[in-house]
């Protein structure tokens, strides 16, 4: 059965939207009315992408590790698209090494990407809604590595650990201006970041041995969910946290 997510004419900011989920964030929301600034550091994937959807993505590159220029991004929506409804904070690195041998600098990366971009974008779009008066939706993507710490990934689960507490506090403060702010921690998906368990046949039956549902998610999957966080249709929800990952937490 089709939803109407009452999205036509709402506008949206995504991050990290060249590939994977943050791509499928922007399809489904192109596909339910909504336009898009497209945001990430890969010109020619977002180049690519919006001569394929035309004129309803407006293709944006920008560094994360930029906070001012992740922020500009509120601005880069009302100059192309004349208003901003939502922002969904997706982009994200995962560099996986011993926490002992990883330099200082790539934890400061991971942060910077992963937790600070977020927050300024967030920041930024909540005192344009603030000052306009306007309701608005701030969708976070985070991990199942907020809510439970994994071996190798030490600065990404902190930074997505941040990410969901960031979320809370936000929900939190900014409720009383009908600003909205949740996050979503998706498990495994067959996107580039797990490219190297997806090429190895044996990596990958032990990687689903641990999905109660045996297998990945598909990034068209996180679409419906990142619409309704969006939409008016979730007008009551606001600091929750949604895990999409095939069972894989519950049975941690």
């Amino acid at each position: 059965m089709a939803v109407d997510w009452g999205l036509d004419g709402h506008v949206t900011v995504v991050t990290g939207a060249s590939r994977g989920l943050g791509e499928a964030a922007v399809r489904a929301m192109v596909a339910e009315g909504a336009r898009a600034v497209a945001a990430a550091r890969s010109a020619d994937a977002l180049a690519a992408l919006a001569d394929e959807l035309g004129d309803a993505v407006a293709a944006v590159p920008c560094d994360m590790r930029d906070r001012a220029a992740v922020a500009t991004l509120v601005d880069e929506a009302m100059a192309r698209f004349g208003r901003l409804d939502s922002v969904v904070n997706n982009a994200g690195i995962a560099p996986a090494s011993k926490f002992v041998d990883q330099p200082d600098d790539v934890f400061d990366e991971v942060l910077a990407v992963n937790l600070a971009a977020p927050a300024a974008l967030a920041r930024r779009a909540a005192s344009h809604w603030i000052d306009i008066g306007q309701p608005g939706s701030v969708v976070n993507v985070a991990s199942t590595s907020a809510l439970k710490g994994k071996p190798t990934l030490a600065a990404y689960s902190a930074s997505k650990g941040g990410l969901l507490r960031l979320t809370e506090a936000l929900a939190g403060e900014w409720a009383r201006y009908d600003i909205r702010v949740n996050v979503i921690a998706p498990g495994a998906f067959e996107t580039d970041a797990q490219s190297a368990v997806l090429g190895d046949p044996d990596t990958l039956t032990a990687r689903l041995r641990k999905i109660p549902v045996r297998r990945m998610g598909q990034p068209d999957e996180l679409g419906p969910l990142v619409c309704y966080l969006a939409s008016e249709a979730s007008g009551f929800v606001t600091g929750a946290c949604f895990v999409i990952d095939g069972g894989e937490v519950s049975k941690l």
